[in-house]
């Protein structure tokens, strides 16, 4: 099974998000497109960071609360971020996930990212391999 990459099963349909997003439209952006997360993208194109669905929660208790939506996605989105490759093995990933409680990782091909890849899409592909 070792020869199946990443690029194989990633998705490649997912919302980008800038850094000056509001976040309210952010956050319309990740529940209509039904995504647990979008990459953050900067001026330059590269990766900035990643804003989750938790992310999300904490503006959108203060809003719920005080009937004002507040901030950027820069504000909110986590900078560290944990990437793979379009390239890494299937196996490596499914380890990764085993290692970390993210649903989802952005796919990179050297500073771009040309997908995403999920949690579920892993361990589907796991089950039909087997």
């Amino acid at each position: 099974m070792s020869e199946h990459r990443i690029a194989t099963i990633m998705r490649r349909d997912f919302p980008t998000l800038a850094p000056d997003t509001p976040i309210r439209r952010a956050i319309a952006i990740l529940v209509d497109a039904g995504a647990a997360a979008a990459p953050v993208i900067g001026e330059d194109g590269r990766l900035d960071g990643l804003l989750t669905q938790k992310d999300c929660f904490r503006p959108a208790l203060h809003a719920s609360y005080h009937q004002e939506w507040m901030g950027q996605v820069a504000d909110q989105m986590s900078r560290e971020v944990i990437r793979v490759e379009a390239s890494d093995d299937v196996i490596r990933v499914a380890e990764m996930f085993l290692a970390h409680p993210h649903r989802v990782f952005p796919v990179m091909d050297g500073a771009a990212v040309v997908g995403m890849v999920h949690r579920s899409d892993v361990l589907s592909f796991l089950l039909r391999a087997g």
